[in-house]
C-alpha cells in the first residue's frame, strides 16, 4: 500500500459503499466510489429518469456567525448576502487579488448563521482565507461532525416526502433545517446534476441509517463519482481545478450571472470585495479575452480534458477543460475556453486528439434542460 493509499481519509459512509459494491477511488484527498453495480452510463439515466444518492461528506461545511457576518462574507465575495433571506441558498465565488477564483461555493442564511459548503479540494484554502480576511467578532466554525448526502433525480421528491411531508413544499435553492426520519438535518433544495433534488447536511453518526433508509426506496440506486461528473457536466456546471481555478475570472468562466447587481457597479453595495479592481473592469469593458464555453463532439468518442483546440485557420484556439461522452445527449460533450472572437454559439472549432483534428460545435449550455422546482 502506497504512502498516498495510507493518508486517505474515508466518509462516514464507507462500509456501506463497499457493501453496495462500490469500486473505489481516490479523490481530494478522500477514498470515494467510482461507480457502483450498475456501472456509469446507468447509474447516470437512473439518476435522470428516477433518483440517485449520492455521498459527498468530502465536501466541507462551515458555519460563519456574529453579527454583520453576511457584510464580512461580502468583503470576500461580490454577491449579495445582506440581502439573502433566511431560508434561501445562494451560489458564489470566493475572489482573490487578481479577480481570480479562489473556489465556488453554497451560501445559506439560516437563524444561527451562515451555512456554507466548499469543495473538498479546496477546504483547508477557503478556511484559511476566509480566517486571514473575517473580523473580529465573526466566528469561523469547521462542522467536521457532520455528512452530507444528495438525492438527485425527478422521484426525488416523492422519495424525501415519505420521510418528511414539508420537503414538497421547498423551492429551488431554499434552505431549511427539517427533521428526515427523527434526524435534523440542514436541507437544501439543490444540487450538481441539473436534476431537481436535495443536498442534506447530517449528523456523521446518524449517516449510515439515513442512507440505507433512502436506498430501501425502490426508486433509489446509490450512484458513484463517475456519473456525477457525466451529470453535471451536461448540466453546465464547473468542476474547480478543470473548468474554474485561481486564473480564471468569474467574467472568463461565464459565471457573471453569480455578481449579484448590488455589488456590480453603479449597485447598491457595488465593489469593497476582493478582486473588484480586474472585475468592474471587465464588467464595464469586455475586456477579456477568452471564454469558457460549451462543446459538442460528433461520433461518439470522447473528448478529453487538455486536448487543444483550433480555429479553422489552423491556429491555436484554446482548450477542453471538461469532456465526456453524454449518456443523455447521447453524444460528446465538453467544455473548454476559447478565443472570446470564436465563443458564438454555432462556430466550429477543432479538438487535437491522438493527431486528428475532430470538429466540435460551440454551443450554450446546459446541454439539456434543468428539472429544478422553481414554482
Amino acid at each position: 500500500m502506497t504512502d498516498t493509499q495510507q493518508t486517505l481519509l474515508h466518509t462516514p459512509l464507507a462500509d456501506l459503499h463497499r457493501e453496495c459494491g462500490a469500486r473505489m477511488t481516490p479523490f481530494a484527498g478522500y477514498e470515494m466510489p467510482l461507480q457502483f453495480a450498475l456501472g456509469v452510463k446507468r447509474e447516470h439515466l437512473h439518476t435522470r429518469e428516477h433518483a440517485g444518492l449520492f455521498d459527498v461528506s468530502h465536501m466541507g461545511q462551515l458555519m460563519l456567525r456574529g453579527v454583520d457576518a453576511d457584510r464580512a462574507l461580502e468583503a470576500l465575495i461580490p454577491s449579495d448576502i445582506v440581502g439573502l433571506a433566511e431560508g434561501r441558498q445562494r451560489y458564489g465565488l470566493l475572489t482573490n487579488a487578481d479577480g481570480g477564483i479562489i473556489d465556488d461555493l453554497m451560501i445559506a442564511r439560516h437563524s444561527e448563521g451562515l451555512f456554507l459548503v466548499v469543495n473538498a479540494a479546496r477546504k483547508a484554502v477557503d478556511i484559511a482565507h476566509l480566517r486571514e480576511h473575517l473580523p473580529t467578532g465573526v466566528s469561523l466554525e469547521c462542522l467536521e461532525d457532520r455528512a452530507l448526502l444528495a438525492l438527485q433525480g425527478p422521484a426525488a421528491e416523492a422519495v424525501l416526502t415519505r420521510l418528511q411531508p414539508a420537503a414538497a413544499d421547498m423551492r429551488f435553492m431554499d434552505s431549511q433545517t427539517l427533521e428526515i426520519a427523527g434526524i435534523e438535518c440542514i436541507v437544501s433544495r439543490s444540487g450538481y446534476t441539473g436534476e431537481d433534488g436535495y443536498e442534506l447536511s447530517i449528523p456523521a453518526d446518524r449517516a449510515e441509517a439515513l442512507a440505507r433508509q433512502l436506498l430501501d426506496f425502490p426508486e433509489v440506486e446509490p450512484i458513484g463519482l463517475g456519473a456525477r461528473n457525466s451529470l453535471r457536466l451536461e448540466a453546465g456546471l464547473c468542476l474547480y481545478g478543470n473548468d474554474i481555478d485561481m486564473s480564471t475570472t468569474p467574467l472568463e468562466a461565464g459565471l457573471k450571472w453569480a455578481i449579484s447587481p448590488a455589488r456590480r457597479p453603479g449597485g447598491a453595495r457595488a465593489g469593497g470585495y476582493v478582486g473588484e479592481n480586474v472585475i468592474a473592469q471587465q464588467l464595464e469593458t469586455g475586456s477579456w479575452s477568452r471564454q469558457r464555453v460549451g462543446l459538442l463532439g460528433e461520433g461518439r468518442a470522447p473528448v478529453r480534458e487538455e486536448a487543444p483546440l483550433f480555429s479553422d485557420a489552423d491556429a491555436p484556439a484554446g482548450a477542453v477543460t471538461s469532456g465526456v461522452f453524454g449518456p443523455s445527449v447521447d453524444g460528446p460533450v465538453a467544455m473548454g475556453y476559447v478565443d472570446k472572437a470564436l465563443a458564438k454559439a454555432g462556430t466550429t472549432v477543432f479538438a487535437e486528439v491522438r493527431g486528428k483534428r475532430l470538429p466540435m460545435t460551440v454551443t450554450r449550455m446546459p446541454f439539456f434542460t434543468p428539472g429544478y422546482k422553481r414554482g
